[in-house]
Protein backbone atom coordinates (compact mmCIF):
# COMPACT_ATOMS: atom_id res chain seq x y z
CA UNK A 1 0.00 0.00 0.00
CA UNK A 2 0.76 3.43 -0.71
CA UNK A 3 2.19 5.85 1.87
CA UNK A 4 -0.05 8.23 0.85
CA UNK A 5 -2.74 5.96 1.69
CA UNK A 6 -1.14 4.98 4.87
CA UNK A 7 -1.28 8.74 6.20
CA UNK A 8 -4.89 9.13 5.15
CA UNK A 9 -6.05 6.21 6.98
CA UNK A 10 -3.54 7.28 10.01
CA UNK A 11 -5.67 9.54 11.71
CA UNK A 12 -9.06 7.78 10.99
CA UNK A 13 -8.61 5.16 14.54
CA UNK A 14 -10.30 2.34 12.79
CA UNK A 15 -12.57 1.39 15.71
CA UNK A 16 -15.10 -1.42 16.85
CA UNK A 17 -17.88 0.30 15.08
CA UNK A 18 -20.93 -1.61 15.00
CA UNK A 19 -22.40 0.88 12.30
CA UNK A 20 -19.40 1.06 9.58
CA UNK A 21 -17.44 -1.92 8.53
CA UNK A 22 -13.63 -3.08 9.49
CA UNK A 23 -11.23 -1.35 7.49
CA UNK A 24 -8.53 -3.13 5.40
CA UNK A 25 -5.37 -1.19 5.62
CA UNK A 26 -3.47 -3.62 3.92
CA UNK A 27 -2.12 -5.49 6.82
CA UNK A 28 -3.04 -8.16 9.12
CA UNK A 29 -5.99 -9.40 6.16
CA UNK A 30 -6.82 -12.79 8.24
CA UNK A 31 -7.77 -10.68 11.11
CA UNK A 32 -9.87 -7.85 8.55
CA UNK A 33 -11.31 -11.10 6.72
CA UNK A 34 -13.00 -12.89 10.07
CA UNK A 35 -13.85 -9.57 11.34
CA UNK A 36 -15.95 -8.50 7.99
CA UNK A 37 -17.38 -11.90 7.69
CA UNK A 38 -19.36 -11.64 11.16
CA UNK A 39 -19.80 -7.89 10.86
CA UNK A 40 -21.36 -8.38 7.19
CA UNK A 41 -23.37 -11.18 8.52
CA UNK A 42 -24.58 -9.33 12.03
CA UNK A 43 -25.71 -6.24 9.72
CA UNK A 44 -27.74 -8.12 7.12
CA UNK A 45 -27.04 -11.87 6.48
CA UNK A 46 -28.60 -11.65 2.93
CA UNK A 47 -25.05 -9.42 2.50
CA UNK A 48 -23.24 -12.55 3.49
CA UNK A 49 -24.58 -14.85 1.07
CA UNK A 50 -24.28 -12.60 -1.57
CA UNK A 51 -20.74 -12.75 -1.22
CA UNK A 52 -19.73 -16.12 -0.34
CA UNK A 53 -22.27 -17.87 -3.29
CA UNK A 54 -22.42 -14.98 -6.05
CA UNK A 55 -25.07 -13.16 -7.43
CA UNK A 56 -28.07 -14.66 -9.56
CA UNK A 57 -29.62 -12.78 -12.59
CA UNK A 58 -33.46 -12.62 -11.99
CA UNK A 59 -34.83 -14.94 -14.82
CA UNK A 60 -37.87 -15.50 -16.68
CA UNK A 61 -39.18 -18.22 -19.25
CA UNK A 62 -39.62 -17.77 -22.69
CA UNK A 63 -41.08 -20.60 -24.30
CA UNK A 64 -38.46 -23.39 -23.55
CA UNK A 65 -35.75 -21.13 -22.48
CA UNK A 66 -34.56 -19.05 -19.87
CA UNK A 67 -33.34 -15.82 -20.64
CA UNK A 68 -32.50 -12.45 -17.90
CA UNK A 69 -35.31 -10.18 -17.50
CA UNK A 70 -35.24 -6.64 -17.95
CA UNK A 71 -35.09 -4.20 -15.49
CA UNK A 72 -38.60 -3.37 -16.48
CA UNK A 73 -39.56 -6.91 -15.80
CA UNK A 74 -38.49 -6.94 -12.12
CA UNK A 75 -40.51 -8.18 -9.43
CA UNK A 76 -40.06 -6.45 -5.36
CA UNK A 77 -38.07 -9.49 -4.66
CA UNK A 78 -35.92 -9.30 -7.53
CA UNK A 79 -35.28 -5.13 -6.88
CA UNK A 80 -34.43 -6.64 -3.49
CA UNK A 81 -31.93 -9.10 -4.52
CA UNK A 82 -30.43 -6.29 -7.00
CA UNK A 83 -30.20 -4.09 -4.01
CA UNK A 84 -28.68 -6.48 -2.06
CA UNK A 85 -25.97 -6.98 -4.89
CA UNK A 86 -25.35 -3.41 -5.04
CA UNK A 87 -25.25 -3.22 -1.18
CA UNK A 88 -22.60 -6.06 -0.94
CA UNK A 89 -20.69 -4.42 -3.07
CA UNK A 90 -20.77 -1.18 -1.21
CA UNK A 91 -19.86 -2.66 1.82
CA UNK A 92 -16.30 -4.02 0.58
CA UNK A 93 -15.33 -0.41 -0.90
CA UNK A 94 -15.97 1.40 2.17
CA UNK A 95 -14.06 -1.29 3.95
CA UNK A 96 -10.78 -1.17 1.90
CA UNK A 97 -8.22 1.51 1.93
CA UNK A 98 -7.70 3.10 -2.05
CA UNK A 99 -4.96 0.85 -2.88
CA UNK A 100 -6.84 -2.32 -2.74
CA UNK A 101 -9.99 -0.08 -3.50
CA UNK A 102 -8.33 -0.02 -7.02
CA UNK A 103 -7.67 -3.74 -7.28
CA UNK A 104 -11.48 -4.95 -6.62
CA UNK A 105 -12.99 -1.96 -8.57
CA UNK A 106 -12.44 -3.76 -11.64
CA UNK A 107 -14.47 -6.31 -10.38
CA UNK A 108 -18.27 -6.83 -11.48
CA UNK A 109 -19.80 -8.63 -8.47
CA UNK A 110 -19.17 -8.74 -4.60
CA UNK A 111 -18.12 -12.60 -4.86
CA UNK A 112 -15.22 -11.42 -7.32
CA UNK A 113 -13.86 -8.54 -4.96
CA UNK A 114 -13.74 -11.19 -1.94
CA UNK A 115 -11.82 -13.53 -3.94
CA UNK A 116 -10.00 -11.60 -5.36
CA UNK A 117 -8.81 -10.34 -1.68
CA UNK A 118 -8.31 -13.75 -1.09
CA UNK A 119 -6.08 -14.73 -3.94
CA UNK A 120 -3.94 -11.55 -3.42
CA UNK A 121 -3.32 -11.77 0.15
CA UNK A 122 -3.96 -15.57 0.84
CA UNK A 123 -2.34 -16.91 -2.07
CA UNK A 124 -3.93 -19.89 -4.14
CA UNK A 125 -4.63 -22.87 -2.95
CA UNK A 126 -1.13 -24.01 -4.08
CA UNK A 127 -0.18 -20.80 -1.74
CA UNK A 128 -2.25 -21.89 1.45
CA UNK A 129 -0.76 -25.20 1.31
CA UNK A 130 2.64 -23.88 1.34
CA UNK A 131 1.77 -21.79 4.28
CA UNK A 132 0.01 -24.41 6.13
CA UNK A 133 3.01 -26.68 5.90
CA UNK A 134 5.22 -23.68 6.78
CA UNK A 135 2.79 -22.86 9.96
CA UNK A 136 2.50 -26.29 10.84
CA UNK A 137 6.30 -26.55 11.04
CA UNK A 138 6.29 -23.67 13.19
CA UNK A 139 3.68 -25.22 15.32
CA UNK A 140 5.44 -28.68 15.92
CA UNK A 141 9.33 -26.76 16.52
CA UNK A 142 8.01 -24.19 18.82
CA UNK A 143 9.61 -23.66 22.51
CA UNK A 144 9.70 -21.10 25.41
CA UNK A 145 12.87 -19.48 24.28
CA UNK A 146 15.32 -18.71 27.33
CA UNK A 147 14.25 -16.16 29.99
CA UNK A 148 11.12 -15.63 27.81
CA UNK A 149 8.09 -13.96 29.53
CA UNK A 150 4.64 -16.23 29.58
CA UNK A 151 2.78 -14.00 28.08
CA UNK A 152 5.21 -13.18 25.24
CA UNK A 153 5.88 -17.16 24.38
CA UNK A 154 1.71 -17.28 25.01
CA UNK A 155 1.40 -14.50 22.22
CA UNK A 156 4.17 -16.23 19.54
CA UNK A 157 1.76 -19.20 20.03
CA UNK A 158 -1.55 -17.85 19.53
CA UNK A 159 -0.44 -16.07 16.24
CA UNK A 160 0.65 -19.55 15.26
CA UNK A 161 -2.27 -20.91 15.71
CA UNK A 162 -4.88 -18.39 14.43
CA UNK A 163 -2.50 -18.25 11.14
CA UNK A 164 -3.73 -21.63 10.97
CA UNK A 165 -7.00 -21.38 12.37
CA UNK A 166 -7.60 -18.61 9.39
CA UNK A 167 -6.39 -21.15 6.66
CA UNK A 168 -8.83 -23.47 7.89
CA UNK A 169 -6.12 -26.00 10.35
CA UNK A 170 -7.09 -26.51 13.70
CA UNK A 171 -6.28 -28.09 16.86
CA UNK A 172 -8.11 -29.59 19.26
CA UNK A 173 -7.77 -28.03 22.83
CA UNK A 174 -6.60 -30.87 24.55
CA UNK A 175 -3.51 -30.93 21.62
CA UNK A 176 -2.92 -27.10 22.47
CA UNK A 177 -2.99 -27.52 25.92
CA UNK A 178 -0.09 -30.65 25.64
CA UNK A 179 1.79 -28.54 23.06
CA UNK A 180 2.19 -25.38 25.66
CA UNK A 181 3.06 -27.45 28.71
CA UNK A 182 5.23 -29.50 26.59
CA UNK A 183 7.04 -26.23 25.26
CA UNK A 184 7.32 -24.31 28.28
CA UNK A 185 11.28 -24.02 29.81
CA UNK A 186 11.88 -26.49 32.60
CA UNK A 187 12.11 -23.61 35.18
CA UNK A 188 8.41 -23.72 34.22
CA UNK A 189 7.91 -26.99 34.91
CA UNK A 190 6.77 -28.45 38.04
Amino acid sequence: MGSSSRNLYAGIGEGQSTSRPPLFDGTNYSYWKERMRIYIRSTNFQLWLVIKNGEEIPMKKVGETTVPKTENEFDAEDIKKIENYAKAINMLYCAVNPDDYRKISCCTTAKEMWDKLEVTYEGTDQVREAKIDFLTQEYEMFRMKEGEKIDDMFDRFSKIINDLHALKKTYTNKDLVRKILRSLTPEWRC
